[in-house]
């Protein structure tokens, strides 16, 4: 009966650590905030909207803006079997381009954006 109960104990406190693991929100949501599609990439959040005419990139951190005003992106974007490279530059809180973009559901974007003093963050997206 000793044996029986020293496992059990063993295996209950064993088990503790991935208890405390669990599901940790860090306090922030990840809804879009401009009708975009958001990602989550090293604890901020990047949201892109996509229209036949403009395409904005807007970033946060933990619910805060973040400074785009001298960063960049690099923006891929496939829909079918057309590929667009797009530059996107500073414009007040966001990264923007503007031009004539082909778009449809499930059309597939990847960002590279460079910010001053940190390393390039690359987010994939998904457009619904």
């Amino acid at each position: 009966m000793r044996l029986i109960t020293l496992i059990t104990t063993t295996a209950l406190l064993g088990s503790l650590p991935a208890f405390a693991g669990g599901n940790h929100d860090h306090a922030h949501a990840h809804d879009p905030m401009h009708g975009g599609v958001v990602v989550e990439v090293k604890d901020i959040d990047l949201e892109l909207v996509a229209q036949a005419d403009r395409i904005q990139l807007y970033l946060r951190d933990h619910g805060k803006p973040v400074d785009v005003s001298k960063g960049h992106a690099r923006l891929t974007l496939l829909t079918g079997s057309d590929k667009q490279d797009i530059e996107l530059t500073p414009a007040g809180d966001k990264l923007q381009a503007t031009g004539t973009f082909k778009l449809g559901s499930g059309s597939k974007a990847v960002a590279v954006v460079t910010l001053p003093g940190k390393a390039p963050t690359t987010a994939r997206f998904v457009l619904k």
